[in-house]
């Protein structure tokens, strides 16, 4: 535990695929204690898991390795400790890449900390026996119903075994599956040796994990009002400077772009919120009701007054597993008269295929017209009857792969035996695609062990 009256937090990845410049900024733009980075969704360790299983050195998240080899040397300097979720399904073979990085630039005696546990994967048939049915949250069928299909399974771990992780002086913490707040609520855990029963600090912690979660989604991306954001090319990730008290601001380095008020603040608070009185995480139940902001001016946002409570006792689990096939495609429709243009090229396709003995019913096929207000249908000032352009978007999925990938080759001919108007198709013809079905489940927190190892360049 360290003896800091304020710690710095950033969080420099919203989700795998947010831009590289963000974390790369933030270690050289201002003082930073912790670099946080969340790569993970439930889709993204699905596709981990078949990566591993094709190749034992694959399954995590490649970008962090590279981002690391650009930053190590500042890091190391500046003694910033990173913590990110980019293990995926094979946090040994990341760290492995790491130590490759580390050791290419000279940097001896980093520690790497491997959080494990989260995968349960390969006790799935284990714990089935065991009476546990990992029932659908949404649902309420047992695994059992889909279990011959599932791809993945992870557990979202808390907090504190990167708190343990860094009491034993890890540089570079690296987890698989844990929830997004944790990982700036583990630093705080560590720094102000907050305990599992301080249930007020720990739900304080777990909001300024959410609010950084999402990146720059706090700092004027993606806010409504976008004009008075300023400079959103090279717009501040966000910061957090907490204290051991649990009331922190939201702030961003000085001299970069974007905006942080209440209102941006507010605008992530609320993002992804099921119950707000009753935000349940791992490490503690924390009242979002309670969140105080209070707008200090300079790009500066207090927040104070957070409550919490103790959390349940299971763990939520993320199951992925196959789902049948789908395929998409677009074409774009020039007028005049381009929507009813490209409402015949979709009637086309539709009877082209059932003349060949392919039918799709309602459920299991997609039409719709960018441009014609699909993005905001049925709000009011959402829709034209004559727009210049449309953009034609048509899908199709289901259990029969052929079936779906028959649709893909009645796209492409529409270019010279359709309507006249007809382009902007170049990534040749559709083909059938898996899709990934979701299974949110809980399981019992005393059927899940988790283990920190640690490794030194």
């Amino acid at each position: 535990m360290g003896n800091k009256d304020s710690v710095w937090i950033a969080n420099g990845q919203g989700f795998w695929g947010d831009s590289i410049l963000g974390p790369i900024r933030l270690v050289n733009e201002g003082p930073l204690d912790y670099l946080t980075l969340d790569y993970l969704a439930e889709v993204t360790l699905s596709i981990m898991q078949k990566l591993r299983a094709r190749d034992p050195s694959k399954g995590f998240a490649t970008d962090f390795v590279r981002l690391i080899d650009r930053i190590a040397p500042t890091i190391v300097e500046k003694d910033i400790k990173v913590i990110a979720n980019a293990g995926g399904v094979n946090p040994h073979a990341c760290k492995d890449a790491l130590l490759q990085v580390l050791q290419k630039h000279g940097l001896e005696g980093v520690k790497i900390a491997v959080v494990e546990g989260d995968d349960v994967m390969h006790r799935l048939d284990e714990l089935i026996d065991a009476g546990e049915t990992l029932a659908n949250m949404d649902t309420g069928e047992p695994l059992s119903v889909v279990r011959d299909k599932v791809s993945s399974a992870n557990v979202y771990l808390g907090a504190f075994p990167i708190a343990e992780a860094l009491a034993q002086g890890a540089q570079i913490v690296l987890t698989g599956r844990g929830t997004d707040p944790g990982l700036v609520l583990g630093p705080l855990i560590h720094e102000f040796g907050w305990s599992e029963s301080d249930f007020d600090r720990l739900a304080s912690g777990t909001v300024a994990g959410h609010i950084l979660e999402c990146g720059a989604q706090c700092t004027g991306g993606n806010y409504t009002d976008w004009r008075a954001v300023d400079n959103l090319a090279m717009v501040g990730y966000p910061i957090v400077i907490a204290k051991p008290d649990g009331t922190f601001t939201v702030t961003k380095h000085d001299g970069t772009g974007g905006l942080v008020t209440e209102d941006t603040v507010r605008h992530q608070l609320v993002y992804e919120m099921g119950d707000p009185a009753n935000y349940l995480t791992p490490d503690c139940i924390a009242h979002f009701t309670s969140v105080n902001l209070s707008d200090e001016g300079g790009h500066k946002v207090r927040v104070a007054g957070v409550t919490g409570e103790a959390p349940t006792g299971t763990y939520k689990v993320s199951i992925s597993y196959h789902d049948g096939w789908k395929s998409t495609g677009q074409l774009t429709v020039s007028g005049p008269d381009a929507l009813d243009k490209a409402k015949l090229c979709a009637d086309i396709v539709w009877k082209r295929l059932a003349f060949d003995g392919f039918e799709y019913g309602p459920d299991e096929r997609m039409e719709e017209y960018v441009g014609a207000g699909v993005c905001h249908e049925g709000i009011e000032g959402g829709t034209t009857d004559d727009p210049p352009e449309v953009v034609l978007r048509m899908g199709v999925k289901g259990p029969d792969r052929a079936k779906v990938d028959r649709f893909g080759s009645e796209l492409v001919p529409l270019v010279t035996s359709g309507p006249p108007g007809v382009t902007g198709f170049a990534g040749g013809r559709p083909k059938a695609t898996e899709i990934i079905g979701f299974w949110p489940a809980l399981l019992r927190k005393d059927l899940v062990e988790t283990t920190v190892s640690v490794f030194t360049s």
